[in-house]
């Protein structure tokens, strides 16, 4: 996500950072860099004339010709107006009603469907709810079956009467929706393949009819600048209480993000930022600013280890490892847990300095990670508990098993040790950080 503005901005703010002094002749060319930056990555060229104006402005201004680090003044500068453009203030879902009603539009194609799971799925997790989904799409083949797959792969209920109309569909289903006592109501409507007069004036009539506490607009971030035409024509029908950007983990340039606030005044509420039903994190202008300018999300961090590891499975397995009593069961669990985080190098890049410790560039090769479990796996209980035990005959077994080699089990099993003194290490208050 801005992985080619970040490190282009990134490279700007090392660079004004190192002049003792900011004056007219080195603010106009980090100002030029800066601009081309933001049309590379596709941002409305009015609004980078603007934002670079307000930039340079204020970099050249008292407060900052006074500072004892000019160069950090900038980056805040920079950083502020950064979170501006993004919309300022984060924009949170609605929860707090019961029923919550929610209603999902948008063009074919954008990822509106998965994105109702994505919601769903997220509001159960954080939130607390019991979400139903309302299946309103009777046009598009295999739409309602699409929703139906979603829902029991997550274990929600769908609602769905077949064909119909789908302003009778969304009153019954809400009523069905209070009867059983679910407080998050979800509404997948039809798109098109364009917006046209007949898609429009049924979300209208559907609107007026159920007034919903949200209505929200899938996206397709890939779409560029284009998507602002979309989102204003939605807009101009519909009231409009949030975006969703998907498919903002694809090839992006992330303009639309940089853009859209500020040309349509509608907040973007979340972003999909994988394919997986729990690829879905909500927007934070302040968070992205820092992303982008290479200062990392710890919150986004720990958040994320927080909604989807096992915490008082964690807090056991650490303790063992205090105590020196890790064993290569605890090494399996904890390995399923790290598994759940998804790719692990889209976590190392909201590290604070990541790109400058090479970690944006990071590849971990899921393959490891499913040779070392099946390794494990191959194991019986007791040589886990004890690897000392495994002898020659036992580690051909072993990797006979895990379809490893000898070599594999023993790499393995030398770099499990080598954690346990580690780990036995700082538990004793004996371990010193060699630099």
């Amino acid at each position: 996500m801005f992985e080619n503005l970040s490190e282009r901005l990134q490279n700007v703010v090392s660079n004004i950072k190192s002049r003792g002094v900011i004056n007219e002749d080195n603010i106009s060319d980090m100002m030029r860099e800066i601009r081309l930056c933001l049309l590379e990555a596709d941002v409305n060229v009015q609004i980078v004339r603007e934002f670079t104006n307000k930039v340079k402005e204020k970099a050249l201004g008292e407060e900052v010709r006074k500072s004892i680090k000019p160069g950090d003044m900038f980056v805040k500068i920079l950083k502020d107006e950064l979170v501006d453009l993004l919309g300022g203030d984060a924009s949170p879902l609605v929860t707090d009603k019961k029923p919550t009603i929610t209603m999902i539009v948008g063009l074919q194609g954008g990822g509106k469907t998965t994105t109702i799971g994505k919601i769903g799925n997220m509001v159960r997790k954080k939130y607390h709810k019991k979400p139903m989904f309302i299946a309103c799409d009777v046009y598009r083949p295999a739409a309602i079956d699409q929703l139906k797959d979603i829902g029991k792969s997550l274990g929600i209920e769908v609602y769905e009467e077949g064909k119909g109309n789908p302003v009778e569909i969304v009153k019954n289903g809400i009523n069905y929706a209070k009867e059983k006592g679910y407080d998050y109501i979800l509404i997948d409507t039809a798109g098109r393949l364009q917006i046209d007069e007949k898609l429009m004036d049924e979300l209208v009539c559907i609107e007026n009819e159920i007034k919903p506490d949200e209505t929200l607009l899938v996206i397709d971030a890939m779409m560029g600048q284009d998507a602002i035409n979309v989102i204003t024509g939605f807009n101009d029908k519909l009231k409009l209480t949030g975006c969703v950007l998907t498919k903002m983990d694809g090839d992006t340039k992330g303009g639309v993000a940089l853009s859209l606030r500020h040309l349509t005044n509608i907040p973007i509420k979340l972003i999909g930022d994988s394919e997986k039903l729990d690829g879905l994190s909500e927007f934070y202008p302040e968070r992205i600013a820092d992303r982008i300018l290479g200062m990392g999300d710890i919150l986004s961090i720990i958040e994320q280890t927080e909604e989807k590891l096992d915490q008082d499975e964690l807090m056991s397995t650490a303790k063992k490892m205090q105590r020196g009593k890790f064993d290569l069961e605890d090494f399996l669990s904890t390995t399923k847990q790290i598994k759940k985080l998804g790719p692990l190098e889209n976590l190392l890049k909201l590290v604070p300095g990541a790109s400058k410790m090479g970690l944006n560039n990071v590849n971990i090769d899921p393959k490891i990670m499913k040779r070392t479990e099946a390794i494990v796996l191959s194991m019986t209980p007791e040589e886990r508990r004890d690897p000392s035990i495994l002898k020659a005959s036992r580690k051909k077994r072993i990797a006979d098993g895990s379809g490893t080699t000898v070599t594999d089990v023993n790499k393995l099993l030398n770099q499990f040790e080598e954690m346990k003194k580690m780990m036995k290490m700082m538990g004793n208050g004996n371990f010193k950080i060699p630099f």
